[in-house]
């Protein structure tokens, strides 16, 4: 009889299950996840959706175990016996597997490079300041992804300067076809009746607001959004996909990070049907690039840098921030917010547990980061509030780029910025309590005040960068820098 596999909720789609096609299948919904932290209830119900849906897509050939603790849960599905299971996402669920004598771990799947092609890679270059870009190239060509011949596609490797465009003057939106929306279920309606049990009776709690579900639960409805992508807003996506609109949170993004991050889509596939686009002139190529990039480059880098760096990675604070997150932030609520950019961009996450990466780096992670808040403790908000958020994903987003915690191991600056860069990249100015460039007064945008305290609080850090010097030189230029520092100082943790 073949040995069971084990299937973790982030390891649903069937490049999991290569292999015999009647090996049993083991499947373990923990109780103790949702119990040890405040997640995101829209994330909670698209997880168990998404883990209940594949139960029920396998039938007679898993078992599907409802347990307190994944020990229990295996020792109930299982006994003694041996199982397999595929290298986790976590350290942490790496640690139990290992730590079990009958499980044996087999090599990770859902990506495109393996550990030790990637340790190898660097390795080669020293192992210290990795770039991505040099990463990016690299995979490009090792998978002749989007590439002629020798030379990238379109001549360019990198089409950033074509993908950086504010937002129409004037538009409320982009204007490009909605994306896809699945359709709620039975097993939807038993999943958010559980939640809601479980914060009457097992002292569960969430944050933030379910329903209807948003993204994809299934392999069928992942391959739908993809199709929808690709043939509807991929040709749309590049030029825009830094900005910033109110009333368009999604613009022309894939939206399918949560369904690769709970393994319903391969990468391979997401980036070859992009490149076919290109190919088929249904897409042009700085937009394809744009996604190549997020899927094979950055996204392919997180995980590889997850392991690569180890786990003490996550404590990294460079900048000795220590602040406690804000009730405020904690508790996602935007209603607290003046400041019209980040109350937007608070309630998208209050509401649907998404906004696109912009929003996330430079305005939720930026005025973390102008704050001084704790790093770790951004990083398990990030990971909490997000339905795409996973141990992996976070720790190098947050540590490495959006705080920089690790000092530039990852990163060759600190991403934050005065409001003028919200202005330029946004519509999220107007109608504000704040003025961008106003940085004394009733009217001092939070994010300008907040970039100057930041530059000073680190000038002798920041001045040393080739990156920063000159920002921080501008330091010197301000009359009213004493002003600024007391303004700041006297805002605290409330909300701006």
């Amino acid at each position: 009889m073949a040995v069971p596999h084990w299937l973790f909720g982030d390891q649903l789609g069937p490049h999991f299950l290569t292999g015999r096609s009647d090996t049993p299948v083991v499947m373990i919904e923990a109780r103790s996840v949702f119990r040890r932290r405040r997640f995101h209830r829209a994330k909670a119900h698209l997880v168990l959706s998404a883990m209940r849906h594949r139960a029920a897509e396998l039938g007679d050939r898993v078992r599907y175990v409802r347990a307190e603790t994944y020990r229990e849960g295996l020792r109930e599905a299982v006994g003694d016996g041996p199982v397999t299971v595929g290298h986790p996402t976590s350290y942490a669920a790496l640690r139990l597997v290992r730590s079990l004598e009958s499980v044996t771990v087999l090599p990770a799947r859902g990506f495109l490079v393996a550990h030790d092609d990637f340790r190898a890679w660097a390795d080669g270059h020293g192992g210290g300041r990795l770039r991505q870009e040099d990463f990016y190239r690299w995979v490009r060509r090792s998978h002749d992804l989007l590439m002629d011949g020798d030379r990238p596609a379109g001549d360019r490797w990198n089409h950033d300067h074509d993908n950086r465009e504010p937002p129409p003057k004037g538009a409320r939106t982009l204007g490009a076809p909605r994306p896809y929306r699945p359709r709620e279920d039975e097993i939807d309606d038993e999943v958010r009746r559980d939640l809601d049990r479980w914060e009457r009776e097992d002292s569960v709690a969430f944050v933030g607001r379910d329903g209807p579900r948003l993204f994809p639960a299934t392999r069928r409805e992942a391959l739908a959004a993809l199709r929808r992508f690709v043939e509807h807003r991929l040709a749309g996506f590049g030029p825009h996909e830094d900005a910033m609109l109110a009333g368009d949170p999604v613009m022309s993004h894939s939206l399918l990070s949560s369904s690769l991050n709970l393994g319903l889509l391969d990468p391979a596939e997401c980036v070859e049907r992009a490149e076919d686009a290109w190919r088929a002139g249904h897409a042009p190529v700085n937009s394809v690039e744009g996604f190549v990039r997020q899927v094979a480059g950055w996204r392919e880098y997180v995980w590889q840098l997850y392991w690569y760096f180890g786990e003490d990675y996550r404590h990294r604070n460079a900048l000795r921030h220590h602040e406690p997150l804000p009730e405020w932030f904690l508790e996602l609520d935007a209603d607290a917010v003046r400041a019209r950019c980040l109350a937007t961009v608070l309630a998208q996450v209050r509401d649907t547990g998404w906004t696109h990466h912009i929003p996330r780096l430079m305005l939720l992670g930026s005025h973390a980061l102008q704050r001084g808040w704790d790093p770790l403790a951004v990083t398990d908000w990030f990971h909490r509030s997000f339905v795409d958020g996973y141990d992996w994903v976070m720790v190098p987003n947050v540590v490495g780029m959006s705080q920089y915690a690790d000092g530039g191991r990852m990163t060759t600056k600190p991403y934050t910025s005065g409001g003028s860069y919200v202005n330029r990249m946004s519509d999220l100015c107007g109608g504000c309590a704040y003025r961008p460039g106003a940085r004394t007064g009733d009217r001092a945008c939070p994010f300008t005040t907040g970039y100057w305290a930041f530059l000073h609080r680190h000038r002798a850090r920041l001045e040393r960068n080739p990156r920063m010097a000159q920002p921080v030189r501008g330091l010197d230029r301000l009359a009213d820098l004493d002003e600024v520092l007391q303004q700041e100082g006297r805002r605290g943790d409330t909300p701006p």
